[in-house]
């Protein structure tokens, strides 16, 4: 893969700092296929995660998937480009105790500056736990900071 720049790229290869929310979630990168518009991601589920019953709480499971739905696209985009959610949805499907979970990402359709987007999170055994998908426009970065 040729150099990339932009937020995304920026962060991923150390020349701005990593958002604190990723940090917070262990975000780290694996892989990504920019042609393809896939990405892998791994997360780092902590015990500060969990909720009474021991299981990662579904809000931290929804916040891994919606930060590899939106770098999925965003590895896609030129340096001058963003994206904004416009739809998330989740679908939890069994509990997950804290441990490396990975976010499997994928654009699966664009046209013009509007995205769909899926992913998926499994555990160290490979096993879906929770599914997402969204909407999201592709929008100019210099007006990321305004834009609804």
């Amino acid at each position: 893969m040729s150099e990339r720049s932009g937020p995304f790229w920026d962060g991923v290869n150390g020349r701005s700092p990593m958002p604190r929310a990723a940090a917070t979630l262990g975000w780290e990168f694996i892989d990504a296929d920019v042609d393809n518009g896939t990405i892998r991601v791994a997360f780092h589920a902590t015990e500060d995660f969990i909720n009474p019953t021991g299981n990662v709480l579904g809000a931290f499971l929804a916040a891994m998937l919606y930060d590899t739905v939106g770098p999925a696209l965003l590895a896609t985009l030129q340096p001058d480009q963003f994206q904004s959610t416009l739809e998330f949805k989740v679908s939890f499907l069994r509990p997950v105790r804290p441990g490396r979970l990975f976010g499997n990402g994928r654009v699966v359709h664009r046209v013009g500056d509007i995205a769909h987007l899926e992913a998926s999170l499994t555990d160290a055994d490979d096993i879906v736990i929770a599914t997402a998908s969204a909407t999201a426009r592709v929008i100019p970065l210099s007006g990321a900071e305004t834009m609804p």
